[in-house]
């Protein structure tokens, strides 16, 4: 109902000087669930860029070619790897919600096919803070498996002190 809402007041604007009195119902049917997945994204970019100014990260990624044009997940994690927050589209990769997975760290999504040796790269690197990008099996919430294309790397405060570890996520054939 919100974007419903969100529309109608974006609708109305648009159409005050028009000579039309009629709200375009029919347009709804087209791109609502279009329109509903942008106001999700905006949210998740409000949340990050708010995450951000919380924790002073140095770092500069905008987050919008990530989220809005490659259409990967973003995953934040503290210091100690516990999951604060997962963008809306987690759940179109692995069928999770972000209160499913937050407090656990990304080990809920590995499983008996997961790979020792990747899952041992990815441990050293964040061990040693490094950035790191790897292909993984992982575990959708269903128990199918699927290939995770991870982007990782840490996120310092201005004052060079680890704050969050991030990774861009995508499934990959």
């Amino acid at each position: 109902m919100k974007e419903l809402n969100n529309y109608d007041r974006a609708a109305s604007k648009f159409y005050t000087n028009k000579k039309l009195n009629s709200f375009p119902i029919s347009s709804w049917d087209h791109s609502g669930p279009n329109f509903d997945q942008i106001c999700r994204d905006f949210d998740d970019l409000r949340f990050l860029k708010n995450l951000a100014q919380a924790n002073r990260w140095s770092y500069r990624n905008s987050f919008n070619e990530e989220l809005l044009d490659k259409e990967e997940v973003i995953l934040v994690t503290d210091p100690e790897l516990k999951i604060v927050y997962a963008t809306n589209n987690v759940f179109n990769m692995n069928g999770y919600t972000l209160n499913e997975i937050k407090g656990k760290t990304p080990r809920i999504f590995q499983g008996e096919e997961t790979s020792r040796e990747v899952s041992a790269t990815i441990g050293k690197a964040v061990k040693n803070k490094k950035p790191f990008e790897a292909i993984v099996v992982n575990y959708r919430r269903d128990g199918s498996t699927y290939n995770c294309w991870i982007k990782g790397e840490p996120i310092f405060n201005k004052k060079g002190k680890i704050v969050n570890f991030i990774a861009f996520e995508r499934e990959v054939a």
